[in-house]
């Protein structure tokens, strides 16, 4: 690691996203305060308020592009806005989350600079001062490890398996402005219309209540939704279930869906199918619920229940309810 890591920090309407600083997080780990340099690079449109909050991962130096022209996502901005950035600290890494805009961003500036990209790391391994890629391959059945022989190298990590670390109370990291416009940009974003989202971050969240074709029907969600509202969780389903129509394409949990690594996964009449687990199976802790008790997600669950889910979830609930009132 010769020239440190650079860390693109991604902002959502004036929000950090976390799993940027689960990013920016590890990257600390891996470069050690005084022996390796961490720079954090954030663009966007009066952001730089935002500075104190990735300041709590001490990267060495905030690198800010603040700009009307950075206000909405635009992959040939943004990676204008990170090739500058990339060309003043000539960095040995860089490093961004796993997300939609994480992977457009970092495959795009890594085509400029005719680096290698590894998406979707799950570890990152220390290898005579150089750093090994842990991917998953073949939908999760193994994983490759993979070394970087070129002076640069591009990592998008997985959301919610690299810590998240934060100092309480710190010295703010220095702050300097990126001299980088969005004045030769020949695509501009004009106007985003975002679909209804749900409560919390299908990708981010740390807990997810997921269902299948076990809760018998679209008019059955809300049995599901009551125990993410308990739990603080994200509603997740099956792609049976997205195929069928019961519920947007956003939710789905799999192989053709999102990758999640939530703390607690909790499966609700979903059998378990390759497809699924390769988006799944990751999560420290899995519960199924399922009254097939030969369904293959038995075999990849922390805790198992079998019955059907229209009896066991709300229960589940009214127990949630008592215990969080007490």
């Amino acid at each position: 690691m010769s020239n440190g890591i650079l860390v693109f920090v991604e902002q959502r309407n004036g929000q950090v996203r976390k799993s940027s600083l689960e990013a920016l997080s590890e990257a600390r780990r891996q470069a050690p305060m005084g022996k390796e340099l961490v720079i954090a690079v954030i663009a966007g449109e009066n952001i730089k308020s935002l500075a104190a909050r990735v300041s709590k991962v001490k990267p060495d130096r905030i690198l800010v592009a603040d700009n009307a022209g950075f206000g909405k996502y635009s992959t040939e901005a943004y990676a204008a806005v990170l090739s500058a950035a990339i060309k003043k600290e000539n960095p040995r890494y860089v490093f961004a989350a796993n997300t939609a805009m994480g992977k457009d961003l970092l495959a795009r500036t890594a085509a400029k600079f005719d680096a290698p990209c590894a998406s979707d790391v799950l570890e990152l391994r220390p290898d005579n001062g150089n750093l090994l890629a842990v991917r998953a391959l073949y939908s999760g059945k193994c994983r490759g490890v993979f070394e970087f022989t070129s002076p640069l190298a591009f990592m998008t990590l997985r959301p919610n398996v690299f810590a998240l670390s934060e100092a309480e109370n710190g010295q703010q990291s220095p702050i300097e402005d990126l001299s980088v416009t969005a004045d030769k940009v020949r695509a501009a974003v004009a106007e985003t219309h975002a679909a209804e989202g749900q409560k919390v971050e299908l990708s981010e969240a740390s807990v997810i209540v997921a269902g299948g074709r076990g809760i018998k029907g679209p008019e059955n969600w809300p049995v599901l939704q009551n125990l993410c509202d308990v739990l603080g969780a994200a509603l997740g389903a099956s792609r049976a279930v997205v195929d069928s129509g019961w519920i947007d394409h956003g939710h789905q949990v799999g192989q053709t869906g999102k990758t999640v690594s939530p703390q607690l996964y909790i499966a609700c009449g979903i059998s378990g199918a390759i497809q699924h687990l390769a988006g799944m199976s990751s999560s420290k802790v899995i519960v199924a619920i399922n009254k097939d008790a030969e369904a293959p997600i038995f075999k990849h669950a922390t805790y198992g229940i079998v019955g059907d889910v229209l009896e066991v979830v709300p229960r589940l609930t009214e127990e949630l309810r008592k215990l969080n009132s007490n």
